[in-house]
């Protein structure tokens, strides 16, 4: 469960607010998921709504110089997963995320600790 019950629609919209103003996405980007061979995972965004959660689930690019492989894209899988990251009564603490090693499953209580740490970049095991 999410944070509240429009909590994902609250976060697209957040996403969708980022992109409307003249910067850049990345600008407001606090936290980097990264597995240990530097694939991106996913990403946790500063927004006036609250830290956004956002991962793309399924074959996609790493990076942003990346281009995603025929061969692992040709299905056509990917989808973004996009939530308010704040915990609240009856949210499960997991959030999904995918890389070319596998499906990863990531938890919301530690990605809100990493950013209160300072952000930056996490490389998991």
């Amino acid at each position: 469960m999410s944070p509240h019950p429009d909590s994902r629609a609250v976060a697209e919209r957040a996403m969708a607010d980022l992109t409307n103003v003249l910067t850049r996405t990345s600008d407001h980007r606090v936290l980097n998921v990264q597995c240990r061979h530097a694939h991106h995972l996913a990403a946790v965004y500063d927004t006036p709504r609250g830290l956004v959660y956002r991962a793309t689930t399924g074959p996609h690019a790493h990076g942003s110089k990346d281009y995603v492989d025929t061969a692992h894209d040709g299905a056509g899988h990917r989808r973004r997963f996009t939530d308010l990251l704040e915990p609240g009564p009856l949210v499960v603490d997991e959030v999904p995320a995918w890389c070319d090693c596998g499906l990863w499953s990531l938890s919301r209580a530690d990605l809100l600790a990493r950013t209160r740490d300072g952000g930056g970049t996490v490389h998991l095991p």
